[in-house]
């Protein structure tokens, strides 16, 4: 049989695409090993991730439900993890129960009851949280007179660990500023 003319540096050749393709070889495990790894983290990050977030929305909640309760002068709040329709967490709704009305969600209230709702729900986050300082503005706009007082109480409170800047037109919460501008 004829096998025609081979090269004389073929072995050569051979030599030098073995030897490259033991180094992408190596080069591929190195990331593969690499990207393992990545998700290891990953997966480790999202878990500690749910579980910080878990533990400070029970947290938040607890504070919510008892700043609700202060804020209000009576009733009854709740934080409730909401799904989507895959079943993965959506969201975090409030379900209320001002004094002497029904168990009801938060679009159901009135405007003044979801302000006060809100207010309930931030000095709950900066109870559990709390930030150097934080701004207000015009949050006791739609209160009535009682809530005002309140809303004032408890701004009084918060004041001793977060600097506190409002912006107001209400004469209640003037009355407690350090600081008028």
């Amino acid at each position: 049989s004829d096998l025609g003319y081979v090269g004389d540096n073929v072995v050569e050749e051979y030599e030098q695409e073995a030897e490259r393709f033991a180094f992408l070889t190596e080069q591929l495990a190195d990331v593969q090993q690499a990207s393992a790894r990545l998700r290891e983290m990953l997966a480790e990050l999202h878990e500690t991730m749910q579980t910080r977030f878990e533990e400070t929305f029970e947290q938040v909640s607890i504070a919510f439900s008892e700043s609700f309760t202060v804020l209000f002068g009576g009733g009854s709040a709740r934080l409730v993890l909401t799904a989507d329709e895959e079943g993965a967490p959506g969201g975090v709704d409030i379900v209320a129960q001002p004094p002497g009305k029904r168990l009801t969600g938060l679009a159901l209230l009135s405007g003044g009851e979801r302000s006060l709702t809100g207010v309930a729900l931030l000095f709950a986050i900066l109870r559990v949280n709390p930030s150097p300082f934080v701004l207000l503005d015009e949050v006791d706009a739609a209160l009535d007179e009682a809530n005002v007082v309140r809303f004032r109480d408890e701004l009084r409170k918060l004041a001793t660990e977060t600097q506190a800047i409002v912006i107001t037109h209400n004469r209640g919460t003037v009355e407690i500023a350090d600081t008028l501008y």
